[in-house]
């Protein structure tokens, strides 16, 4: 009897064991970093992934909300798709992506690490994934290892790999996924300007502007419309005559006085303009702050010209009635129309990081990239060549038409973005010079704001 008792309590405990130690295994696999760590060592299969996802069963989405018609496809073709998956989208609608950064930067100063924000999922570029890249904000190298990575090229050894590696000049290392690519591109109104015009560089727009008057503004930087127009306007005005080529360097590479002496005479010619522009006439530049106002100001033909970036953002200003029916694009500027990518970045604290993978891996497949171009006229961030025939024909025949040039004219004008460590020194030049009338020699301006900026 006695042996009986002590082999029953033997059995109890190993069994209490054995469930306290299953428990902690458990414990391990869910602890927050964990899902992080094994997918990032290659210790996880693309099923374990889905699965996960399914577990937590939501991808909080920030991005940018002010086009309808990219919140429908999101709405109508993205959500149910992914709810099949099992991850139920909830979309978070943004004016400045740069707040959504601020958030997440935030957040993890507060001690909400990994798998405790609030952000899953941001649409991301230039500064803003530089801003999180430089805070350690970003949760690792996944894009390579999703399933449609294949849909890029990652090749560095190819150059058409270049945007898929560099965003604003600064290494990805694959914590970025491309989702589209832009170009800075102009539109105009020909009921009141004919083609012969029409301008094709700086000099000619001040030209025409000197004899139609306040027919023409940009958006305010900071706002990154606004940033472009300044940054195309400062490679067509590089003393030198190299264009964008120094503005890829970084800050600590180029040097404050070497970039206050490129940037001068861009910066005077923005200065030459400001009566021509709208509302100049009165010493009071009208600056919208974003490309909404610059559309109805457009459209209402209070000016010739709506610059914004868009490769078929003509089509869709057409098609929704934000531009005027005889809106056609133009090459303007020749030579410095600025071309990038997107992209889609999970923050180092994603509460739910594997329904952000497999929402990532839904947006890079050559069907939604397909899907996402003919209905909201999104150009696809995926690379043709590296996809099958049947795709790859697809896709082309999902593309909204152009109006007044075509995809080979645009395509040899493009010109590089400017280095990310040099936009927010630009933006804060412009509105010391521009807005604030700043009267200082432009290389104690540049050496200011970038001591600010480092501060």
């Amino acid at each position: 009897m006695q042996r009986t008792k002590s082999l029953t309590r033997q059995m109890l405990l190993a069994s209490t064991l054995a469930i306290v130690s299953w428990s902690g295994v458990a414990q391990a696999e869910n602890a927050p970093g964990m899902f992080r760590s094994e997918f990032l060592k290659g210790n996880l299969g693309w099923e374990d992934v889905t699965a996960k996802a399914r577990e937590e069963g939501t991808v909080n989405f920030y991005y940018w909300g002010g086009s309808d018609i990219i919140n429908l496809w999101v709405d109508q073709v993205a959500t149910p798709a992914l709810a099949a998956e099992g991850v139920r989208v909830n979309p978070v609608r943004i004016t400045a992506t740069k707040d959504t950064v601020d958030v997440v930067i935030a957040e993890l100063a507060a001690g909400r690490g990994e798998e405790q924000g609030s952000v899953d999922l941001v649409w991301v570029n230039g500064e803003n994934f530089y801003s999180l890249k430089q805070q350690n904000a970003l949760w690792g190298a996944f894009a390579n290892r999703l399933p449609n990575s294949v849909n890029f090229e990652w090749d560095e050894n190819d150059p058409r790999s270049l945007l898929n590696l560099r965003d604003f000049g600064v290494e990805t290392g694959f914590q970025e996924m491309p989702w589209s690519g832009e170009q800075y591109v102009c539109s105009v109104n020909r009921a009141h300007v004919s083609a012969e015009n029409t301008p094709a560089t700086f000099a000619q727009l001040k030209t025409y502007l000197e004899a139609n008057p306040g027919k023409f503004t940009y958006v305010k930087p900071p706002h990154y419309l606004g940033n472009t127009f300044v940054q195309s306007v400062l490679y067509a005005h590089n003393p030198d005559g190299t264009g964008a080529e120094p503005y890829q360097k970084n800050f600590e590479e180029l040097g404050g006085a070497e970039l206050a002496r490129l940037m001068e005479p861009g910066i005077e010619y923005l200065k030459s303009i400001e009566p021509l522009l709208l509302g100049g006439a009165s010493g009071k530049p009208r600056y919208p702050e974003n490309s909404g106002e610059l559309d109805n100001l457009f459209l209402n033909s209070e000016v010739h010209f709506n610059c914004k970036f868009g490769v078929f953002g003509n089509h869709n200003g057409l098609i929704t009635g934000a531009y005027p029916e005889q809106a056609e694009e133009m090459i303007f500027p020749a030579g410095n129309m600025i071309k990038n990518k997107n992209y889609l970045a999970v923050p180092l604290n994603s509460p739910h990081p594997a329904a952000a993978l497999v929402a990532i891996n839904y947006f890079s497949s050559a069907e939604a990239q397909a899907s996402k171009l003919k209905t909201a006229g999104m150009p696809v961030g995926l690379d043709l060549w590296r996809l099958s025939d049947e795709e790859s024909a697809e896709i082309e025949a999902s593309a909204p038409p152009h109006y007044g040039v075509t995809q080979q004219q645009l395509d040899d004008n493009i010109a590089p973005d400017t280095n990310a460590s040099l936009v927010d020194v630009i933006e804060a030049t412009w509105l010391a010079v521009i807005e604030r009338k700043e009267d200082k020699p432009l290389a104690d301006i540049v050496a200011q704001v970038s001591g600010e900026l480092n501060n």
